[in-house]
């Protein structure tokens, strides 16, 4: 997918994990619900790998950062789409508006670009995401 000349745009809507978490990261332009979680690994996997203890899943979710919120602060994505607070029959035709107008946007900023400046920006992207630390 990183060598595809033609623009990806991805969005997190709940729960994006395991091996399809690396393939969608490499979008030119990964967004996130603000509710939704992104990972490699569920928490319980993670915490029974490090601990042995999948009961410690909670522990593990706030150290993988996985939450919309730690991803932007990461690079991983690039935007968050803010979630109505209140549960009514409404809010999904607003989530839904706010989706349709992240992707109108994100395909018209990208249609500006050519093949070669979308893989370079995908490519450019990828390689910045996250830190790096040297102890």
């Amino acid at each position: 997918m990183a060598k595809l000349k033609v623009p990806i745009i991805v969005i997190i809507i709940g729960e994006g994990s395991s091996g399809g978490a690396l393939a969608i990261s490499v979008g030119n332009k990964v967004i996130m619900l603000e509710n939704a979680i992104y990972s490699i690994l569920s928490p319980e996997g993670y915490s029974s790998i490090l601990w042995k203890d999948s009961s410690r899943a909670k522990e593990a979710a706030e150290k993988m950062k996985l939450t919309a919120k730690d991803l932007l602060e990461l690079k991983v994505i690039d935007k968050i789409i803010k979630e109505p607070e209140e549960n009514t029959s409404e809010t999904f035709e607003k989530i839904c508006k706010n989706i349709r107008k992240e992707i109108l946007s994100t395909i018209s900023d990208l249609s500006q670009k050519s093949e070669n400046e979308i893989v370079e920006l995908r490519y450019n992207k990828f390689r910045n995401m996250g830190e790096f630390i040297t102890l």
